[in-house]
């Protein structure tokens, strides 16, 4: 019998059983006895033949892997012999033996847990079970009143058990057909004619929203979204639909939970100008309402309304598109590159403008597609001279945002840009092989020490699609393993000017991030399913509301963050008082009181049209 290298002895089962048939013959020759006793040989041969195809053609998966893995390391067949045998490709026996490598200690054959095949504590509440439901109770019925009897069961015990006794799923059941248990109170049905200004006196964690009121109040919000189409009911006009709206983002509520939980704050509600705050079911269904052209529209009437308010406009913009990602299935949304992702994948893609110098949102458009998003950046610009009667003077973007041919027609409108260049490795490769006495030392302002002295070259190429010359600074040493191409038609600002103004685009990108972040753009799957656009503009006009009370604060707060303006002042409880003709908002003690007062926030007597033209009044302990 042949051996193996470990001494183990090489067993080959189909030369086994061929030995056994030869055997089994030899008896038949040999030693014939009766007729009887031979046919008995006969059919053994045959039964021990049947026998061994239930080793050869295993019936399951188990089995089949435990006889190729038997044939291939003890019968030392060939791995493509032992995979062609039992069924495998060569490639997947290759990983089912690389496998049983990793874990020799595999168990093959594995008999059942021996233990109860009953279920005591089902079985004891099965006739309490069946008693309740024919009570008409649900499965989370049953659960309370099992655990009320100290007998606890899962839902899904229950649900077991209904349907082994044959019980249907109940149909949806009104609340009076529920049996009784404690609810949650529900709020009044948010209706404009129900709106009490009776005199009372009440607290509300909404206090800091009425610091926006004074502006609202000298804005026509009504005729505003009336010219522009905005929809409206006689219980919730548009303009309490929008405010309410505007509150939950003015107040940097995360859409998850939203307005759910603060549907009886009476300082809440007396703010929209309605007797309770909208629920969540009608604030996504009005925001699916609102047709999409009515946003443009509106867009244009609040950003004339804002520059009667004073608000501040600057002549250097940052633009930039953010992709709100979109985690559903509709073939319809096209993909897009997310930042904070490092990747492509379904979004609704929205360009923003914001002002470079006061950090608000100025243009924003969510109806974009692939198609014309390197036009988006004419259109803003079209808009800004529409508005304002002049060009923007200065536009700082990503290089992905336009063509060369559209940079060519903002410069022959006079207005400056800057941009970063798509290096090549071609571009890069020629740019290492320059000798070092073609680079030149630059010292630069406001940035950190680290990186305060790159080395540039500052040339002037021509591109195609653009017309005359283009200056391109080449800028190593600045923090990146390659160097940094920088496209602008500004051929006589110094070097180390227009390098620190981009090196800022870092710092505008993370101020469009974290308003982004404040305002709750990126909630598209949340409690409150708001449609992109109005989500947008409502940030928007969020955003110049911050600016303006950012503006009468001052005091170091002109270059704040929103998230910032709202920790210092907005988040707030106050005690609202209620009279024949005035509205008082009376602010509990705080740090940051003494700049409201003064800004003159406490000499503040404005009316406001939508709370009978009571005047309000504001307070600072």
């Amino acid at each position: 019998m042949p051996f193996r290298s470990d001494g183990a002895v090489a067993c080959d089962f189909k030369a086994v059983l061929e030995v056994c048939l030869n055997y089994t013959r030899l008896c038949l020759t040999e030693y014939p006895t009766t007729r009887h006793s031979g046919n008995m040989a006969k059919g053994s041969v045959k039964k021990i033949t049947h026998l061994a195809q239930a080793f050869l053609k295993p019936s399951n998966a188990t089995h089949r892997q435990y006889e190729a893995l038997r044939a291939f390391f003890v019968d030392q067949l060939p791995s493509q012999e032992a995979a062609k045998r039992f069924g495998y490709s060569y490639g997947s026996f290759r990983i089912l033996c690389h496998e049983f490598r990793q874990n020799p200690e595999r168990v093959f054959f594995q008999t059942a847990p021996k233990g109860p095949r009953s279920a005591p504590k089902t079985d004891s509440a099965r006739e309490r079970i069946i008693a309740l439901r024919k009570q008409n109770y649900s499965v989370y019925d049953i659960q309370r009143a099992l655990e009320e009897s100290g007998n606890s069961l899962s839902p899904a015990a229950i649900s077991q058990t209904l349907g082994e006794e044959g019980f249907a799923r109940l149909p949806r059941r009104a609340d009076e057909e529920r049996p009784p248990t404690l609810r949650a109170t529900a709020a009044d049905v948010a209706d404009v004619r129900q709106l009490d200004l009776t005199p009372r006196s009440f607290r509300t964690r909404f206090g800091g929203l009425f610091l926006f009121l004074p502006f609202l109040a000298q804005i026509p919000l009504e005729a505003l979204l009336g010219k522009s189409g905005f929809p409206g009911s006689k219980m919730i006009p548009a303009s309490a639909a929008i405010r309410s709206l505007l509150a939950m983002k003015l107040y940097g509520s995360a859409r998850h939970s939203h307005v759910m939980s603060s549907v009886f704050d009476e300082g809440l509600a007396l703010f929209a100008g309605l007797n309770a705050i909208p629920k969540r079911s009608f604030l996504t269904e009005y925001s699916c309402r609102i047709p999409p052209q009515c946003y443009p529209a509106f867009m244009k009437q609040w950003f004339d309304a804002m520059a009667k308010l004073g608000i501040d406009r600057g002549v250097s913009f940052d633009l930039d598109f953010h992709t709100i990602p979109y985690h559903g299935d509709d073939a319809l949304v096209e993909k897009h590159y997310v930042s904070k992702r490092s990747r492509r994948q379904k979004g609704i893609l929205a360009f923003l403008a914001q002002d470079a110098d006061t950090r608000v949102f100025c243009y924003a458009n969510a109806s974009l597609r692939k198609q014309d998003q390197n036009d988006e950046i004419l259109r803003f610009v079209e808009f800004w001279k529409t508005r304002t009667g002049k060009w923007p003077q200065e536009l700082i973007f990503d290089s992905k945002l336009t063509t060369y041919a559209n940079l060519n027609r903002l410069n022959e409108w006079g207005i400056d840009f800057m941009t970063l260049r798509r290096r090549s490795p071609q571009m890069v490769q020629e740019v290492q092989q320059l000798p070092l006495s073609a680079w030149r030392r630059i010292e630069l302002t406001s940035i950190s020490r680290e990186y305060r002295t790159p080395r540039i070259l500052d040339q002037n190429i021509s591109l195609a699609g653009y017309a005359g010359p283009l200056r391109q600074l080449v800028i190593a040493d600045l923090g990146h393993e390659d160097p940094t191409f920088l496209l602008t038609n500004q051929l006589r600002r110094a070097a180390p000017q227009l390098i620190g103004r981009y090196a800022q685009r870092m710092i505008i990108e993370n101020g469009i991030a974290d308003s982004i972040d404040f305002f709750h753009m990126d909630a598209l799957s949340s409690a409150v399913a708001m449609k992109v656009d109005c989500d947008l503009q409502l940030t928007l006009m969020a955003s110049s509301l911050y600016r303006l009370l950012a503006l009468r604060v001052k005091n170091g707060y002109l270059r704040a963050h929103s998230r910032h303006l709202f920790r210092d002042f907005i988040d707030a409880t106050a005690f609202v008082t209620i009279s024949d003709s005035d509205i008082d908002v009376s602010f509990q003690k705080r740090a940051h009181n003494p700049l409201l007062l003064a800004a003159g926030f406490d000499q503040t007597h404005q009316r406001i049209p939508w709370l009978a033209n009571k005047h309000l009044s504001l307070s600072f302990g």
